[in-house]
């Protein structure tokens, strides 16, 4: 369907990034938890799964009623009460992340009976609802402000037929690196013909390497995407959703989360997004991303008005190569390295104001845009810890964070969120630093998320946890439940959910479908859910409604 900080004083950001702050205090928003009770329905789904004696149950069987043959039979009773409050009073909700190509390029839902039968499997399970990345390259795809809603109508309509919550994510990054990944997704065409014409709409490295995930954030407010501004094409886009699915906002729709770089995290791309899943393990440095001529502009302007035009003229001099040791470089150094000299506090609170700069901007659109609407917005940050055991922490600073051992740079970002109610995402929950630390021992993902959490504690924001890697074995889980808890203990009234990164066929094999139901249960935290393991039985119905099977074997098969 197509409609038409603690630094040097006179080194602020502020002194060449004209910033229009907010004088609202967050109470003055409106700022409501969002998260709605499903509609006034109890259904009790009892599933007997059979295996094959021959199989043992961790040999990649699954999870099904119609798995037939052998003696073993094992009951599940599972109760799904959709409108309990105590679900929601005492327990956290759990949001799954559907996969990345879930809506094709031609606007329509893949796989739609094998979709359906995994959300009918996840609602049953007690999950709140799933994550729905909507991808700028395929709605507004072709031409400027001509959109194509369709297959993210159909897939919304589905998860409300189905008892679940959406969360919907507005995608303004490409996804994969090429045409020759499946899951590839580029930017608008529209948006890539502009950039063949003018390069510098994309961020550059200081070899003039070109990073087509996301646009220079250089050019927010220029008119460069014909006749409108990067920003102003984000929050066209945010307006046609809200306008498009305003009947869902609020009762189905609960949660925007607004994309505001590569990998829809308020980042730089310093570091390839599909390297970043083994950077951790390289320890790779990140490139500083502020060649492109609009990046170079700011910082040339920056410079001159603080009367040391010298620094204007590119990034960091010494910063090393991409998986140097950072104590042999100039720049990254702990003994007198150039990040703790004048021009280091400089450029970096330049790059990192920038970054804030622009996070402000998405921030206060999106705010106009969904007030209103009784939808909870959030953003998300990147999870960098390979360098966290480090005085400079070197792959933060190149992605726009500035954090080291002596500056906070995680609270700044809170307090922006804060300013506009938004919920904080976070990722790295199911990492523990005993494992990290055999390959990379400066690496410590849970002394980086814990400063998130705390952050997010003094700012008094809602927090969305979310896992680096899918993992679906119990300590991972157990990692989770550990740090959900870092979080929430001690709040009065913590508001915290998880987005499980995502669903695959794998999900849905026998035992990692129990360890996963199992996690969500101690999630709810309430005796909403009950497992019981029996020696017989076949499936047992009771309910007020007729509840059918749910043939979680043939989801994704």
């Amino acid at each position: 369907m197509a409609i038409a900080s603690p630094s040097t004083p006179s080194f602020s950001a502020s002194f060449c990034c004209t910033r229009t702050e907010s004088t609202r205090s967050p109470s003055s928003i409106s700022f409501t938890r969002r998260l709605q009770p499903h509609p006034p329905l109890t259904r009790r789904l009892a599933i007997s799964s059979r295996l094959n004696s021959s199989k043992p149950s961790g040999a990649g069987s699954s999870f099904s009623p119609d798995n037939g043959g052998g003696s073993e039979h094992i009951q599940y009773e599972l109760y799904h009460k959709f409108s309990s409050p105590q679900r929601r009073r005492l327990g956290s909700p759990v949001f799954v992340t559907l996969p990345v190509d879930s809506v094709s390029t031609g606007g329509q839902v893949r796989r739609r009976k094998a979709m359906a039968q995994s959300f009918k499997a996840l609602s049953v399970a007690g999950v709140e609802g799933v994550v729905v990345e909507v991808w700028w390259g395929l709605v507004e795809r072709d031409e400027p402000r001509v959109y194509n809603w369709q297959g993210y109508l159909d897939l919304v309509a589905l998860a409300k037929r189905c008892g679940l919550k959406v969360r919907a994510v507005m995608a303004f990054h490409q996804c994969a690196n090429g045409p020759d990944d499946p899951h590839w997704i580029p930017l608008p065409l529209w948006v890539l013909q502009e950039i063949d014409k003018d390069p510098d709409l994309a961020y550059s490295d200081r070899f003039g390497r070109r990073n087509m995930e996301y646009i220079s954030l250089g050019c927010d407010i220029l008119p460069v995407l014909r006749g409108r501004s990067p920003i102003q094409a984000y929050t066209d886009f945010m307006r046609n959703f809200r306008d498009t699915f305003r009947p869902f906002l609020g009762v189905v729709i609960t949660g925007i989360q607004i994309g505001m770089g590569p990998a829809g995290e308020l980042r730089y791309p310093s570091c390839p997004t599909q390297k970043l899943t083994w950077a951790w393990r390289s320890r790779e440095l990140g490139e500083f991303q502020c060649y492109d001529k609009y990046m170079l502009a700011s910082l040339n302007a920056c410079a001159r008005e603080i009367g040391m035009r010298e620094w204007g003229d590119g990034g960091p001099i010494g910063a090393g190569n991409l998986m140097q040791n950072p104590e042999h470089t100039e720049f990254f150094r702990s003994n007198d390295g150039s990040w703790t000299r004048p021009y280091g506090q400089f450029f970096l609170e330049w790059y990192s104001g920038m970054l804030l700069l622009h996070g402000d901007r998405i921030c206060r659109e999106a705010e106009t845009v969904f007030r209103g609407t009784e939808v909870n917005t959030s953003a998300k940050l990147a999870g960098i810890h390979w360098h966290y055991g480090t005085e400079s922490h070197p792959s933060e600073l190149t992605a726009g964070y500035y954090n080291t051992s002596t500056r906070d740079g995680y609270l700044p970002i809170a307090r922006m969120f804060g300013r506009y109610g938004f919920t904080m995402c976070c990722t790295c929950f199911e990492m523990q630093d005993e494992l990290e630390r055999q390959m990379n021992p400066v690496g410590s993902p849970e002394g980086f998320l814990r400063q998130l959490l705390l952050a997010a504690r003094v700012c008094d924001i809602p927090l969305e946890g979310e896992n680096f890697a899918t993992s679906l074995d119990d300590d991972s889980f157990q990692q989770v439940l550990k740090m959900s808890k870092f979080y929430s203990n001690g709040l009065e009234k913590p508001s915290f959910s998880f987005n499980f990164m995502r669903m695959d066929k794998n999900m849905f094999e026998y035992q990692n479908w129990v360890r996963f139901t199992r996690f969500v249960r101690q999630m709810s935290d309430a005796n909403i859910f009950r497992a019981n393991l029996s020696s017989g039985g076949d499936i047992n119905l009771s309910s007020m409604l007729d509840a059918t099977k749910v043939g979680l074997a043939f989801a994704y098969s």
